[in-house]
């Protein structure tokens, strides 16, 4: 994945899409290419994905949509994030805009034992559909989201991950053996409380996607071991989502 580093300064939610700039066969066949080359986060969850028109499901913007189906299992909303941010990253490589669609739905919504999960709305973007320059990120400070003094190299790109509704629930602890990684659970939102959790979890996927990037990038090798939420005392503020050591 390290290959996709460049394309985190370059990503949008891109909700602004042309008529006159339509995807062509060619277009759509690399696409299917590369959803073949995705990486599991964990790869015991089934996973399957549809392309369909976007008039075939309820979002409102793109001319595709790029459905997923999964399993219902431990960590499968992670396993979600985490693929189709790297389809997100491999669009803008394509100058192709891509946008997370969390409250649209698909006609089919379940398909061979899988359930939808989530959904990325995309078609073909002009230059200035992507961004230049990291100031044009709205992202929260390295010191609100960082604690401690190593690997902090990493922050830089790992802090720009998209999330819904910009909530940005992410939390790292590092010492010098390595990182530890938690989903902050009282964060305010304008997504309903029930469904922030299903929806930050998804957030917490696409992180680690970032995260993982960032550490290839600057020549770290690690083990990572995902933790089970339920694990986590009632009330917890910070939950323990992934523990990273670092070689």
């Amino acid at each position: 994945m390290r290959e996709l580093y460049d394309y985190i300064f370059k990503r949008r939610s891109v909700r602004k899409y042309y008529k006159e700039l339509c995807l062509s066969d060619k277009d759509l066949d690399e696409i299917k290419q590369d959803i073949e080359k995705l990486i599991p986060l964990d790869s015991g969850i089934k996973t399957a994905y549809e392309i369909v028109k976007r008039e075939e499901t309820t979002a409102k913007f793109g001319e595709y949509c790029l459905i997923l189906y999964s399993e219902n299992k431990p960590f499968y909303l992670f396993n979600a994030g985490y693929l189709l941010e790297q389809m997100d990253l491999l669009l803008a490589s394509r100058d192709i805009g891509a946008c997370w669609y969390g409250m649209a739905k698909p006609k089919t919504k379940r398909t061979d034992g899988l359930e939808y999960v989530i959904m990325l709305a995309f078609g073909k973007s002009n230059s200035q559909g992507f961004r230049s320059n990291v100031s044009q990120f709205n992202r929260k400070e390295q010191a609100e989201i960082w604690e401690g003094e190593f690997f902090r190299d990493i922050c830089h790109a790992a802090r720009l991950a998209p999330s819904a509704c910009n909530t940005q629930p992410w939390r790292i602890a590092s010492d010098s053996t390595g990182i530890k990684v938690y989903r902050k659970s009282d964060i305010k939102s304008f997504i309903p409380l029930m469904k922030l959790p299903y929806f930050n979890s998804i957030d917490m996927g696409i992180f680690l996607c970032f995260l993982e990037i960032a550490l290839l990038e600057k020549g770290y090798s690690f083990d990572r071991q995902l933790k089970m939420q339920e694990n986590n005392p009632i009330g917890s503020r910070l939950i323990e989502i992934a523990e990273y050591s670092i070689k």
